[in-house]
This record gives C-alpha cells, sequence and structure tokens, in this order.
C-alpha cells in the first residue's frame, strides 16, 4: 500500500474526520487532504506524530520500503516488536527487548549472544550454530559497531555524560543545558541546511543510530535546537515547528 492509502486507512479505523486529525497532528485539514490523494506526503516531524497517534511505526507509514532489524540483535523488526523512547515514539533501529524505556539493555555482546541461544536453539539450529552465527552478525549491526570501545553500562553512561559536558562548554546562546541525551535514527533528525555558496547538505547518515535531544530555545519559543552525536562529531542546529527552516549553529569534530 501507499502513504496516502494507509493514512486513510488508519485515520478510518480510528473513526477521525480529515479535520480530527489534522488537530491531532498540529496541520490543516487540508494537509490531510493532499496526504490521502497522494499529492504530497508528511514531513519527517508530522511523520513521527502520525506514528505515535496510530501506533505504528514510520516504515509502515511509507508502506514498508525498508526491511527493518533490531541494531542491537539483529532480529527482524515488525510494529509490535520494535522498541519506544520514554516519550512512546518508536525507536525503530531496536527491538523491545534491547532497547527500553530509553535504556539500552545488552552492554556484553557474550551476554546477548547466550540469550539468544536460549531463545534460537533447537534440533534443526543446535547452540553451537546458533552461537557461531550471532558472533558473526552481531558485530556487524550497528548497535555493536558504533560502541565497540564501550566496555560496558557503566563506561556508556560514561560517556554520554562526557558528550553532555561536552555540549553544555559551547554555552551556545539561548540552548538550556543539557540532563540527558536518548538514542535518534538519522533518518527522522537528518536536516537538510543552506550553506553560504547556496548549496544543501546533510550531515547525518539515515541509517545510524546517534545521541541526541530537542530543547526549546529560551529566547525564541519558536525555534528548538536539535542536538545530535556521536564519537566523532557534536552538530547543533535550530528549527521551526515540523523541522521546518533548520540553521546550522556547528558541527564540531571530537
Amino acid at each position: 500500500m501507499e502513504t496516502k492509502d494507509i493514512i486513510l486507512e488508519l485515520r478510518t479505523k480510528m473513526g477521525l474526520s480529515q479535520d480530527e486529525l489534522a488537530e491531532r497532528v498540529y496541520v490543516t485539514r487540508q494537509a490531510v487532504s493532499r496526504w490521502e490523494t497522494g499529492e504530497t506526503t508528511p514531513n519527517t516531524e508530522t511523520l513521527k506524530l502520525l506514528s505515535k497517534l496510530f501506533d505504528v511505526s514510520i516504515n509502515t507509514l511509507l508502506g514498508a520500503p525498508r526491511q527493518l532489524i533490531c541494531q542491537c540483535c539483529g532480529m527482524p523488526l515488525e510494529d509490535s516488536a520494535i522498541s519506544k523512547e520514554t516519550d512512546g515514539f518508536f525507536n525503530e533501529d531496536y527491538c523491545k527487548w534491547c532497547y527500553a524505556d530509553g535504556e539500552y539493555l545488552y552492554h556484553d555482546m557474550d551476554d546477548l549472544i547466550e540469550v539468544c541461544v536460549d531463545h534460537m536453539a533447537n534440533e534443526q539450529f543446535p547452540p553451537e550454530q546458533v552461537r557461531a552465527y550471532m558472533k558473526d552478525l552481531l558485530p556487524k549491526l550497528d548497535y555493536w559497531k558504533n560502541h565497540s570501545n564501550l566496555a560496558g553500562a557503566q563506561e556508556f553512561e560514561a560517556f554520554k555524560k562526557q558528550l553532555i559536558d561536552e555540549i553544555n562548554a559551547l554555552d551556545i546562546k539561548g540552548m538550556p543545558k543539557i540532563e540527558t541525551l536518548n538514542a535518534l535514527v538519522g533518518g527522522y533528525i537528518n536536516l537538510e541546511y543552506r550553506l553560504p555558496n547556496g548549496k544543501s547538505i546533510k550531515f547525518l547518515d539515515d541509517g545510524a543510530t546517534y545521541l541526541g535531544t530537542q530543547l526549546v530555545n529560551e529566547h525564541d519559543a519558536r525555534r528548538c535546537f536539535g542536538i545530535a552525536a556521536n564519537v566523532e562529531f557534536i552538530l547543533v542546529c535550530t528549527y521551526e515547528e515540523n523541522g521546518e527552516n533548520p540553521e546550522l549553529v556547528i558541527y564540531k569534530k571530537r
């Protein structure tokens, strides 16, 4: 199914009119009408709101163009198994058994492998084959690639604290102090910025996971700060509702 048909079907199942759906996701009725005729598709921020409202992944809203797998354990992801952030939004990079309530549940690869052996082993797929398969698969997944230098939960929390301290030390005008960072999927925060030479550029990888957050600008409530970071860089930007009119504040190599 196409996005236009999926939105129409989900709206109908919930018993919402176009006006009611528009009010729920902060757009006009005309915008909903254009989605359902296929004239336009919702932007990234609105897709997130629709995903939370309908309790389906953004991937489902877009007609399932990607085969999602958990970037921690490798299991195929259907909507019922996808993890959620503490605010109720889907995190389509992980299953709910590897990431829950804003926390990664595995910091030791061997621990996860043994859990997978317990659940996957059978007569056709004996424990040693499962173990060998998982030892080959896990290092290829984003979670283990991005955090292979972090020995465990304590080190990971220390890494996040270090990032928070570095970002706060930038002392950006109007940006509140950061208290926490969450896992964010690149594809949902990868805004396009216009450079002085007129060219536009994206700095993030749609398929990667970053640590970041969103904060309201203390000097202009119409704009928010967006932060994304990993072991290599820190990116800070501002934008209006639904990611409109993004401006790059800083992109700093670590």
